[in-house]
């Protein structure tokens, strides 16, 4: 049980079971996807191969036109086989691991793995993917030796992106088996685990649903409008911003429905099992088929007018409202940008959006306690499926340690809601709080504090570095001490993006990391990586017309990517999120990177009438060049024309696999499944670039297109204009990118060095601040607090 998984079969290709087969491919995971043959096929359709297999087919090409995408990019999809359980069936032979999707009824599942035994090998695992019929039901009739192979992988959807996996062991699991998804599950597909009990919707579907169904139940109570809820159960209680009511109409409220549904029918013991029955009205919408997203309208709909709301109580859709004095509260809880502080403010507030979200979190908060032992023994584990499966910023216990453990204990007895003994007895030994800073969490069952389990690969910037000050700093980013010789550069500006200051320590850093540490990462926190330039000192410079401001600008941030990539210590850059414009261009700077696998990348600087100015031109080409042998016979202008196109037409990768693709990082460059381990992946790149005897690159020159380039360029350019597909400033914008890449009229002439296209890309950007529709696109950028893309 400790042999790698390198095929897995996938039995149901609907939204799970496709999603499932495009991630374990996007893992390099050879799968094999399965379903029913379709019934009322004619008689040639019986006999056609294509048409056997028509579902599970349909199914991978839903995943291919997906969005959010469901592959990394569309090229791995080659590592998904179609086929139909009836002349494929055997096929699943070969499969390490075999994962149903099938419809979520009990029959069907049972005859699905009376099947598996069959076929299945003895040293391989069979798995489903409910969300919430029990192991001990599923599993009637079959072996002792599957039942020994057998357990719940529960995927959350979609699957790429959420991080959640539940993992449910059944009676007869062998602990080994678990042990082995696991680290498949973590290692290979970058999931966070959380084990959960064979109950009922498990873990996360379990609170989560107990949670929405208690703000919609008391929004009739209460008298509060789906948008009221929404303003307080989202981004102000540090939950998603589709918070009920959107997320309703996000899943799908006949999904919604099943989920809840299954709990009632299962719960029959359950204190709060009247919580999980659905309101009326819900169940009026169904039979209506306002399902949501799906269906074009749920609780909330687009109109020609504008958002409108459905009004529970008639049935019928109206303008899209609120109540005002809710969302001046939720509003100025949003500010908060701590989490902690901001649903504790939410909580405390005085008036209708306090008064609701106390009754929401205390019976929420209660219940998940009396869950403890029930559906999982840790409350970290709990934390974590609210975290990775709902996208909550705090799980229940953590609210709850924000709100204050003794505190909000006291008010909930004040106000008759009943807690278990185990919180009780939590208060009685004077804890203050779920977790403690030195990484204890009190055990509910135990009734202690212990040792949580971290795994060393998950650290963050505040666990890695050493000392209790950086080894330099300014206004805008940091450089600490990394340990291991290490030396790591971090942003504190707005969104990451590169000012004075940061581009300032970039050099800084690369002079201090060659005198006293052998390696330079740069990693950053909070949203994105780095959304670019922060653009006001050029506008106010382009404003006074100052171009020789500007030009110094340019070649400052010029000059700190250049001290980048020639440093004689290894740079690793650990982009993730939005790396864009001169955030890409750092990671051009570095000699390797290693990228969260959502990170979307691009130079987009076109979008604000510019091209790049920080090397990107020069780094693009040196990308485009860098893999072709000495002596092989290349056209440069077909490789120049690519980079043209992905600079013009601003394309933004959306997964770093694709930023592969498209040339912006290198086939070798590494990419992190969970963001979680990332500084510690980038940290072991450059560490690793150390001890194998780095040497900086050698500058390089370049033989061009030149005049002849630009020329086919600029045709290329006028068919566009021609067509109305693109402006004459847009044209404008793009001739002077054709002029840079193709490296001036001489380019052809002689090789062009790298100190001569940077001249180029200098002069380029500043003669384009000065024209009049670029200035008005940066300062529409700066106005509307935009992020420079496109």
């Amino acid at each position: 049980m400790t042999k790698p998984i390198r095929r897995a079969g996938v039995i149901g290709a609907g939204v799970m079971g496709s999603g499932i087969a495009a991630h374990f491919a996007n893992a390099g995971i050879e799968v094999l996807l399965l379903d029913i043959v379709p019934p009322n096929l004619t008689d040639a359709e019986r006999k056609d191969p294509a048409a056997r297999s028509r579902f599970a087919a349909g199914g991978l090409e839903k995943a291919l036109k997906a969005r959010p995408a469901a592959f990394f990019h569309p090229s791995h999809a080659r590592l998904v086989r179609t086929g139909n359980t009836e002349d494929h069936f055997a096929e699943l032979a070969q499969c390490d691991l075999v994962i149903e999707a099938i419809i979520e009824k009990m029959e069907p599942k049972r005859a699905l793995f009376a099947r598996l035994e069959q076929v299945m090998r003895k040293d391989a695992i069979a798995a489903s993917n409910t969300s919430g019929l029990r192991i001990e039901e599923m599993m009637q009739g079959r072996s002792e030796d599957f039942r020994k192979r057998f357990l719940v992988m529960h995927f959350f959807n979609p699957v790429r992106y959420m991080k959640l996996l539940e993992l449910v062991a059944g009676p007869d699991t062998d602990p080994a088996v678990v042990a082995r998804v696991r680290k498949f599950g973590e290692d290979v597909l970058g999931k966070g685990i959380v084990f959960g009990k064979d109950t009922p919707n498990f873990v996360g579907n379990r609170i989560g649903t107990h949670a929405m169904l208690t703000a919609i139940h008391l929004m009739l109570e209460e008298g509060l409008a789906p948008e009221d809820v929404d303003a307080i159960t989202g981004v102000a209680m540090a939950h998603p911003k589709s918070a009920s009511f959107r997320t309703g109409d996000i899943v799908g409220l006949d999904t919604f429905a099943h989920v809840a549904d299954n709990c009632y029918a299962a719960l029959e013991r359950d204190e709060d099992r009247e919580v999980f029955k659905v309101p009326a009205y819900i169940r009026s919408m169904i039979e209506a088929k306002l399902l949501g997203d799906k269906t074009k309208g749920g609780f909330y709909r687009k109109a020609k007018e504008g958002l409108e709301t459905l009004d529970p109580a008639k049935l019928q859709y109206r303008p899209h409202g609120g109540d005002e004095a809710i969302k001046k509260a939720t509003k100025s809880c949003e500010k908060v940008e701590d989490p902690a502080a901001r649903v504790k403010k939410l909580a405390n507030d005085p008036g209708k959006a306090g008064q609701f979200a106390w009754k929401v979190l205390s019976r929420s908060l209660a219940y998940t306690a009396r869950r403890v032992g029930e559906i999982a023994d840790s409350i970290v584990a709990i934390d974590d499926a609210m975290r990775w499966g709902y996208n909550w910023e705090l799980g229940p216990f953590q609210t709850w340690d924000a709100l204050g453990f003794a505190e909000t204990v006291e008010r909930m007895q004040k106000d008759g809601i009943k807690l278990p003994e185990s919180i009780l007895r939590m208060k009685q030994r004077g804890a203050t709080s779920f977790y403690r800073q030195d990484g204890a969490v009190f055990d509910l069952l135990k009734g202690e504090y212990v040792a949580r389990e971290v795994d060393p690969r998950n650290v963050t910037l505040a666990g890695a570095r050493r000392g209790v000050k950086p080894v330099l700093a300014n206004d805008g980013a940091e450089a600490w001490d990394l340990g291991d010789g290490v030396l790591g550069v971090t942003f504190k500006t707005k969104a990451n993006s590169l000012d004075p200051d940061s581009i300032g320590m970039l050099s800084l850093a690369a002079e201090k990391a060659e005198q006293d540490f052998r390696a330079l990462v740069v990693f950053n926190q909070g949203e994105h990586f780095c959304v670019g330039a922060n653009l006001f000192l050029v506008v106010m410079a382009a404003g006074n017309k100052d171009w020789e401001a500007i030009r110094k600008m340019v070649k400052g941030y010029q000059d700190a990517t250049q001290r980048l990539k020639y440093a004689s210590v290894p740079v690793v850059a650990a982009p993730y999120g939005m790396t864009l414009g001169g955030g890409l261009e750092l990671c051009f700077a570095c000699d390797a990177v290693q990228a969260a696998a959502e990170t979307y990348a691009g130079l987009v600087e076109v979008g604000v009438g510019l091209i790049p100015g920080g090397a990107g031109t020069l780094n693009m080409l040196w990308r485009a060049f860098e893999g072709i042998p000495e002596g092989v016979p290349v056209n440069s202008y077909d490789l120049v024309t690519q980079v043209f196109k992905n600079i013009a037409l601003a394309k933004v990768a959306t997964s770093a696999d694709e930023a592969k693709a498209l040339g912006f990082f290198r086939k070798t460059d590494g990419v992190s499944f969970d963001r979680a381990r990332q500084l510690h992946e980038a940290k072991a790149r450059a560490v690793g670039l150390a001890e194998a005897g780095y040497h900086a690159p050698v500058p390089r020159a370049y033989k061009l297109p030149g005049e002849s380039g630009i020329a086919t360029l600029q045709m290329m350019i006028d068919t566009l204009v021609a067509g109305g597909h693109a402006s004459e400033h847009d044209a404008k914008i793009a001739r002077k990118l054709a002029e840079v890449l193709c490296g001036g009229a001489g380019g052809a002439a002689r090789e062009v060095t790298e100190e001569e296209i940077l001249e180029l890309e200098r002069e380029a950007f500043v003669s384009l601040c000065g024209e009049p529709k670029s200035a008005e696109r940066m300062q529409y950028m700066l106005m509307n607090n935009k992020p420079l893309r496109n």
